[in-house]
């Protein structure tokens, strides 16, 4: 199975992240990514290579309206201590508030991404359902549309736990929002390019101290970044800085399946994603890609379940979708007959069991059901890689199991909208990425 293992030792960042990925990819394939990225409205990306403590790799740089946020370390003690750093720092938060920034934390990434910082410029602010527009709007597939969302959700459900109001009205400052955007939007769409069938994290090193942020002095982890560790392996070490950004954390947490030593693999590649900062330890995030053995491997999930008599099949569908858009790796539903033979509905939802009580919950808020039921189980994941052909409709990616040629297919969405682009047949479009797969 192709594996991708992150070390996370120095934390993790979305732009750590992304470079690490990038850090994979031959050079050609970097310069399409940074043209996608760079379509953005608004934002502008750049790489660069870089080294930290003689470990060299890549550092990404993202500007939102040109403008690269800044964050600051405080020694504990109190906000009026002198800074610990006075050079930029790679952020991902994006707290609630219709104020200005909310944090104003000292990292050691790349660039300052989500925060709010208590800046006097008046940026605007950006709700969830303006981030949802920015990403409908970009030049990916709708799968990575989807996983995007899926990650932005996760931020925006933290940033709505730690200030203490509905998911609905946290708003974002516009240039983080916009910097979150990219960063989630990058990772997305490499973990979409390398065709990887299993991630893997080791545990995450939060850092540790504190970060001055609008209303005062928090400590590290910010109470995003706890929120959404919740259930994933973390400690916190010597360096006092904050090391693992909320974007950091949805990512691992939408992405990983398992967190511990790195699995035995055959790596083939090693990606190194560099941060701002200079510490002691090589501030890097490293990506290893490889290949574990077996033609499948086994991956733990849980299955939530209830049965529904009494609501109609657009509540189900919509709680379905709930599930989906929540992190849910699949929802299904299943006829059954219940007692007093009613005709009924059974809503299963398969989700990792960092997700579980999460996703139960919203079973319970979205159904008529007074009761979740829980299944742990393993399942044999297929092995799965993505290649991108050239069709005479346009670029294409294909799905397909290595060793197995005949199980390929071709992604839906990116079919459908070359097809209707041309004025074509759907099947036209599968045919000619059919075609062009098997020649290569």
């Amino acid at each position: 199975m192709k594996t991708l293992y992150l070390e996370c030792n120095m934390g993790a960042a979305g732009d750590m992240l992304t470079a690490a990925l990038l850090d994979l990819l031959p050079e050609e394939r970097r310069q399409e990514f940074l043209k996608v990225m760079n379509a953005i409205p608004g934002v502008q990306v750049r790489a660069e290579p870089a080294e930290k403590c003689g470990v060299r790799g890549l550092h990404v740089t993202v500007l939102a309206h040109g403008v690269e946020e800044h964050s600051h370390d405080v020694p504990c003690g109190g906000a009026d201590a002198p800074h610990l750093h006075e050079h930029p720092h790679d952020h991902e938060h994006e707290h609630g508030h219709q104020h200005p920034h909310e944090h104003d934390h000292g990292h050691d990434h790349e660039h300052p991404h989500e925060h709010e910082h208590g800046h006097e410029h008046g940026h605007h602010h950006a709700s969830l359902a303006d981030v949802r527009a920015i990403v409908e709007g970009l030049p990916v597939p709708e799968t990575v549309k989807a996983k995007a969302m899926e990650v932005y959700g996760l931020i925006a459900a933290a940033e709505a736990h730690a200030h203490g109001q509905p998911v609905e009205l946290v708003h974002f400052h516009e240039v983080g929002a916009l910097d979150a955007v990219a960063d989630v939007t990058a990772v997305c769409l490499l973990m979409e390019w390398l065709g990887v069938g299993r991630v893997a994290a080791s545990p995450v090193n939060l850092g540790g101290g504190q970060v001055k942020c609008a209303h005062g002095v928090l400590p590290v982890p910010a109470p995003a970044t706890a929120w959404l560790m919740r259930g994933i392996p973390c400690y916190g070490g010597e360096v006092r800085a904050e090391l693992c950004t909320p974007t950091g954390a949805a990512l691992l947490r939408a992405f990983a399946t398992s967190f511990g030593p790195m699995p035995a693999m055959t790596v083939k590649a090693v990606g190194v994603g560099a941060g701002n900062k200079e510490f002691a330890a090589a501030n890097v995030v490293r990506a290893f890609l490889g290949e574990t053995e077996g033609c499948g491997e086994a991956d733990q999930v849980v299955e939530l379940a209830c049965n529904l008599d009494d609501m109609t099949g657009e509540a189900v569908a919509y709680a379905a979708g709930v599930l989906l858009a929540a992190g849910a790796l699949d929802v299904y539903t299943e006829a059954i007959q219940m007692k007093k033979n009613r005709p009924a509905v059974k809503l299963c939802c398969l989700c990792r069991p960092a997700d579980a009580g999460r996703l139960s919950q919203l079973m319970l808020a979205h159904t008529t059901s007074w009761g979740v039921r829980s299944c742990a189980m393993e399942r044999i994941v297929q092995p799965r890689e993505c290649r991108r052909v050239d069709t005479p409709y346009g670029p294409v990616d294909v799905k397909f199991a290595p060793g197995t040629p005949c199980k390929a297919k071709a992604e839906f969405d990116q079919a459908a909208a070359a097809a209707a682009a041309a004025g074509v047949p759907l099947e036209t479009v599968l045919e000619a990425a059919r075609r062009a797969f098997e020649k290569r």
